[in-house]
């Protein structure tokens, strides 16, 4: 005689099993509403940001005639003046040289600088040090334009490299050494301390644990800080001279009192925007990691 069971008696099972299918649960309409909303509020977001470049390139293929022109926004004749003007006639592979010079010099007495000076601050508690750092970086850089030009005017050095390199020094030091410090306090102390049980010192410990284990830290520093000074214009505007003019000081030209060649500044900022496009495009894992580097400790 056989016994039936409470299991045997639930929907689903026993011989029934296999011919029978569950009905598939809807999503709840507020969910699927929601997905339609963020995707919509995404595209409107990446619209907002590219609409301004769309606009960069297709202005750098028009003459000033068509970019006047509302029925001529999509549908026109492309033209390269504009281009032959920026880089044949205005010399500004020049501009763009002074530009690269400039940033990578800053940029990497930076990082020699702000390295060792962040790694000290995280790992010796220099909080005091810290706050003068910040306030170097909160002080507005136009304030200081007026002292510098007057002291560097009388050293005789406004117009040269080191003055443009000095000057963007204040912008990416600090930038490096709050973005290092946040690196350094998210990595375990653990494998210093180790090293130092090993017989290493504090600096032995620093250059062979903690300074490998932190270049994702130091390249997305590094690559924020040429950015910043790559895109530098006030600076370069008071201290630069005609030999060592950058790219976006060489923008300004063409803003003239009367008018302004509306194309051959679109084709100008292409010029610019390109390069950092294209660094930008290639390390954004590293700028990502970076900047996310000390939102969780431990």
């Amino acid at each position: 005689m056989s016994v039936v069971t409470p299991k045997m008696l639930r929907p689903g099972s026993g011989a029934d099993a296999p011919g029978t299918s569950t009905p598939r649960r809807r999503k709840p309409l507020r969910s699927r509403a929601y997905k339609v909303f963020r995707v919509v509020a995404l595209i409107a977001v990446v619209a907002a940001f590219l609409a301004p470049l769309a606009w960069m390139l297709l202005a750098s293929l028009k003459t000033n005639v068509d970019i006047y022109d509302a029925s001529k926004t999509l549908i026109f004749t492309p033209t390269t003046a504009n281009y032959e003007t920026v880089l044949g006639r205005n010399n500004y592979f020049s501009f763009v040289i002074n530009s690269f010079w400039v940033a990578f010099a800053s940029t990497v007495l930076s990082l020699i600088i702000g390295v060792p000076a962040a790694y000290s601050m995280s790992r010796f508690a220099m909080r005091r040090s810290a706050l003068v750092v910040l306030m170097a970086r909160i002080i507005p850089g136009v304030s200081l334009l007026v002292p510098w030009y007057y002291v560097f005017s009388n050293l005789s050095l406004v117009g040269g490299y080191g003055v443009l390199i000095l000057s963007h020094m204040f912008v990416a030091l600090p930038l490096i050494v709050y973005i290092l410090m946040s690196y350094y306090d998210s990595m375990p102390l653990e494998l210093e301390e180790a090293a130092r049980v090993d017989g290493l010192t504090h600096i032995g410990a620093f250059l062979r644990v903690t300074l490998p284990l932190s270049v994702g830290g130091i390249a997305t520093a590094s690559i924020l800080a040429f950015i910043f000074s790559w895109n530098n214009f006030m600076f370069a505007l008071v201290l630069s001279g005609a030999d060592t003019k950058t790219l976006p000081v060489a923008i300004f030209n063409f803003v003239a009192y009367a008018s302004i060649d509306w194309g051959g500044l679109m084709a100008a900022s292409v010029v610019v925007t390109i390069p950092i496009m294209v660094i930008a495009l290639f390390t954004q894992k590293y700028i990502v990691s970076g900047l996310t580097a000390g939102a969780t400790k431990g």
